[in-house]
């Protein structure tokens, strides 16, 4: 699966590139700890940024690296747009630009400013001598930015993963993590807290918990966090009457990584009627799970309140259209036998995955495909078999209508190769490759004409 263009690149230097739809959704750069808000009818994440660690630094090799951050939006969840960078650590007045550790943030809107909270190393010790991590604010007129950074953090907090809540009356809370997860009211200002940090009561006790994020929905507040109960994090929610508590732990948002990826961190935010959970993995550097890459998949509550279990896919959330390069690699479902995904290149992960089928009647399916009104007439298909081989594709199962066979030439190399649609259908429908021989077959993408 080719990810990416060359030309992203330049645009992201230049500070603004497209990105498309799937899992992982920023596919230019590692991201991780996605806060997810809806501002002027888009949807906007505010993520972190790891990258690997800089020669000549002093930094751990084995250690997470983060300098800036950037901000994207979609209007559709499905084209993803890059605004560049908004905030570096080496342009806050009160970061310690030598320690890499712009950590997971979060932003907000009040009376149409847009305030972006951020944790950071401080580079002036406290009066018990400790520098440790604050947490900052940047304020800007647009969700993209430009953000101007306040001259110090806000004083008496001390700790990483800010996430911030306006309740219905106006008040505005501030939570962290530091060990513990805190509360504590804002001013109106947003700048200064209105109330001691008060530690969050009856979480538990043993493994760590950090990366708060709490919402309210029908008068009901959900403080979601990721904690360690065994050696990996799950995504875990307590639920509770007021915004600062008491709250009751309730259940298990999304499972431990089966990568291994040891950390996750979240955002839940109702869009277009529909919630969706944003969350992160490793998907880009499955051998360093600190270099991680941010994901969305559609969330759903139980008649009582409760969250139903999110299951992670690779397919994510909005409508792909036929007329774009399709990704059967990020797929809805594989056949039990004979089907597989892999990297394109082990060494740049960027370009993304391929799909092997290697045994007759082995299929991928990948759904939510738009094939609009207008017939398309033909469908071209990036592909190569050693042996040559033939792809049938159908739409909605695997058994279902066959409307393009698809001759991939023998070849080592990659090949464009080009049919005829037939028996073409608007609407969506779900797209299935179906192998009809055993010669193996490796598939980048597929797009229709």
């Amino acid at each position: 699966m080719k990810n990416y263009k060359s030309f992203i690149f330049g645009l992201a230097v230049l500070g603004v590139g497209s990105l498309s739809a799937q899992n992982p959704i920023v596919r230019n750069q590692f991201s991780a700890d996605p806060t997810a808000r809806v501002f002027n009818g888009k949807v906007y994440v505010f993520p972190s940024h790891d990258i690997p660690a800089p020669e000549g630094k002093g930094l751990r090799k084995d250690w997470f690296c983060m300098a800036d951050y950037h901000v994207f939006s979609s209007e559709n969840l499905t084209d993803w747009t890059d605004h560049g960078m908004i905030v570096s650590q080496n342009k806050v007045a009160w970061v310690d630009s030598t320690t890499y550790s712009m950590w997971a943030p979060d932003c907000i809107e009040r009376n149409g400013k847009y305030y972006f909270y951020f944790p950071a190393n401080k580079n002036v010790a406290d009066p018990n001598g400790r520098k440790g991590f604050g947490i900052g604010v940047a304020v800007a007129d647009k969700p993209e930015g430009p953000y101007i950074p306040q001259t110090e953090p806000i004083k008496g907090v001390n700790g990483i993963d800010p996430n911030v809540l306006i309740d219905k009356d106006g008040q505005a809370y501030l939570y962290w993590s530091m060990g513990n997860l805190f509360v504590a009211k804002l001013k109106e200002n947003m700048l200064e807290l209105d109330s001691e940090p008060l530690a969050i009561p009856n979480l538990p006790q043993k493994g760590l918990k950090e990366g708060p994020f709490v919402f309210e929905r029908n008068g009901v507040y959900y403080l979601t966090f990721p904690h360690v109960e065994n050696k990996i994090e799950r995504l875990e929610y307590a639920i509770g009457n007021n915004p600062m508590g008491p709250f009751k732990m309730t259940g298990v948002i999304m499972d431990e990584s089966p990568e291994n990826c040891w950390t996750n961190h979240q955002s839940i935010v109702q869009y277009n009627n529909q919630w969706y959970l944003f969350y992160h993995h490793n998907d880009y550097s499955p051998k360093f799970d600190k270099n991680r890459s941010i994901r969305v998949d559609s969330l759903f509550f139980d008649t009582d309140g409760k969250i139903r279990k999110v299951i992670p896919t690779l397919r994510g959330v909005g409508v792909t259209s036929a007329k774009e390069n399709i990704q059967p690699d990020r797929y809805n479902k594989l056949s039990k036998t004979g089907a597989s995904i892999a990297l394109l290149d082990t060494v740049n992960t960027f370009s993304g995955w391929k799909t092997i089928l290697e045994a007759p009647e082995a299929w991928v399916q990948y759904n939510t495909v738009d094939f609009g009104r207008k017939k398309l007439k033909t469908v071209e298909v990036k592909a190569q078999s050693e042996n040559g081989s033939t792809l049938q594709i159908r739409l909605d199962k695997a058994d279902g209508p066959v409307i393009a066979e698809v001759n991939v030439p023998k070849s080592k190399n990659w090949n464009t190769v080009e049919a005829k649609v037939s028996k073409f259908q608007s609407g969506i429908h779900n797209l299935v490759l179906v192998m009809k021989d055993e010669n193996k077959t490796e598939i980048d993408w597929l797009q229709f004409k």
